[in-house]
């Protein structure tokens, strides 16, 4: 499909899309607007949505000193409202020590027109107790607690634990990568749950070539699921050991399933030049073969694609380290998320240990240019204030909206690790902000008028980390 071709939306997407938006006068998405309306036909569709007006995000006091249970902020985005860059509401979990990390949507736009599919329940599991939580936004405004499935009936049905990335299929099952086995070791593997949010099983019985588990992301037209690498919970747990990656602990793999048959059919190794590869992004265009995975310890960004009847990966962009005093190692960049516009065109990372997120115009993927750059806190301190106030830990989590114009950004990476390289984010708390991008020539930068301080929440200070919107955004919808 060509460019041109893809980003044309057609009369009937865009007839779809201004019958379904719940518009109001001031060109905001009713906050009232039913469920259903929030899946798209494509990704051209969903980039003529309404801006986004409601923004989630876990707040965790898991690894502070507070003896809390995590909760879910709803923050106010829209910048007509009254309440402009506001936590307006929270809602705690059941539980202290759950770790609330990456969540998604039970139904998205994989399965856009399908009978009774609405994006309507988060499924936001925790990190560090094997919980998922299911939260009901039929009000965006004001989220509830559906249900908690428990992670020691997850290990005893599965024999996985530690869930992280969660993604809808287009069947009505959701998709959760497991990290560990019920005793915290690798490789892991991929939890089922119906439409009932009951165990629905393993997706895959054979782990044969799986090492470690993190991200995946899945491209059904082509017959693929690509999955990354960290390392087993027990080892992460303990903190970030450069003895560990010494031993092997830590994953430098890609693996390319077949998405028929559940099972590796290729794997990449992307050795030294290629360590920790997180956070996995194919390109939005359902018929593209192309994508992106940045690999963190190295610093590293590689483009795989398909150019035969194999999979490849080849390294596109370096972050070079940099000498600092007091540092045994030459400090790398540590590219920790990486968000892909909906129009394939423009791809953001961030780096958290040097401070910075760029924007790379990726039209050919396997030649970026940069475009923008901005610097937020960092080891490297080269910049990173708003409102006079120093900004602490680097950025870390990344959010696109869906007309790719606004790009929201927290700084907690994991609390382990935020302890060991950011203390003060567990004791002062973290940052909500947003940059604004240019989406014509490219560039960044930071609005000053937005800024949610997760240090003053009533509570105490809190971290935050991913950020989903209820109308979706750039990392919650596949195509099918």
């Amino acid at each position: 499909m060509q460019r041109r071709d893809f980003l044309k939306t057609t009369a009937a997407g865009a007839a779809f899309t201004l019958a379904n938006s719940g518009v109001n006068s001031r060109g905001r998405a009713a906050e009232t607007a039913a469920c259903c309306d929030r899946t798209y036909a494509t990704p051209a569709a969903a980039m003529l949505a309404p801006p986004e007006t409601t923004a989630y995000m876990p707040a965790i006091y898991t690894g502070t000193k507070r003896k809390k249970p995590d909760y879910m902020a709803t923050v106010d985005v829209d910048p007509l409202s009254a309440t402009y860059s506001q936590v307006v509401d929270r809602l705690p979990m059941p539980n202290v020590g759950d770790e609330l990390h990456h969540f998604g949507w039970n139904a998205c736009s994989s399965c856009h027109g399908e009978d009774g599919a609405s994006r309507r329940f988060l499924v936001v599991p925790g990190l560090a107790s094997g919980r998922i939580h299911i939260l009901d936004s039929a009000d965006p405004r004001r989220l509830k607690l559906h249900k908690v499935i428990e992670g020691d009936e997850i290990a005893r049905k599965t024999n996985l634990s530690t869930p992280h990335t969660v993604h809808c299929l287009a069947d009505g099952l959701i998709m959760i990568s497991m990290l560990g086995d019920a005793q915290g070791e690798a490789p892991g593997g991929f939890l089922l749950l119906d439409s009932e949010f009951r165990i629905a099983g393993r997706w895959s019985q054979n782990q044969t070539g799986m090492n470690f588990n993190y991200d995946f992301w899945y491209q059904p037209r082509h017959n693929v699921m690509i999955s990354s690498e960290w390392a087993a919970p027990n080892t992460v747990r303990r903190g970030f050991q450069l003895d560990d990656v010494k031993a092997g602990k830590y994953g430098h793999s890609l693996h390319f399933w077949d998405w028929e048959k559940h099972v590796i059919s290729q794997s990449i190794d992307l050795g030294d030049q290629g360590m920790i590869p997180l956070e996995v992004r194919f390109h939005h265009n359902p018929d593209s073969a192309h994508g992106f995975v940045g690999a963190a310890l190295s610093s590293s960004m590689w483009h795989y694609h398909k150019p035969g009847d194999q999979w490849q990966a080849d390294k596109i962009l370096q972050v070079e380290p940099v000498e600092l005093e007091g540092w045994p190692f030459p400090v790398p960049g540590l590219i920790t998320d990486l968000v892909l516009s909906l129009d394939d065109r423009f791809l953001y990372f961030s780096n958290w240990l040097h401070g910075d997120i760029r924007q790379y115009d990726v039209s050919d993927p396997a030649h970026p240019k940069l475009t923008g750059q901005v610097w937020l806190g960092g080891l490297l301190k080269k910049g990173g204030k708003i409102r006079d106030k120093q900004l602490n830990g680097g950025p870390q989590m990344l959010q696109l909206s869906l007309d790719g114009k606004r790009l929201y950004v927290t700084n907690s990476l994991y609390s382990v690790w935020d302890n060991q390289f950011y203390p003060a984010i567990g004791e002062e708390g973290s940052y909500l902000l947003q940059l604004d991008c240019d989406t014509k020539q490219g560039g960044l930068s930071l609005n000053e008028e937005f800024y949610v301080d997760f240090g003053a929440e009533p509570g105490g200070p809190a971290r935050a980390h991913e950020i989903r919107f209820p109308g979706g955004d750039s990392t919650s919808d596949i195509w099918v």
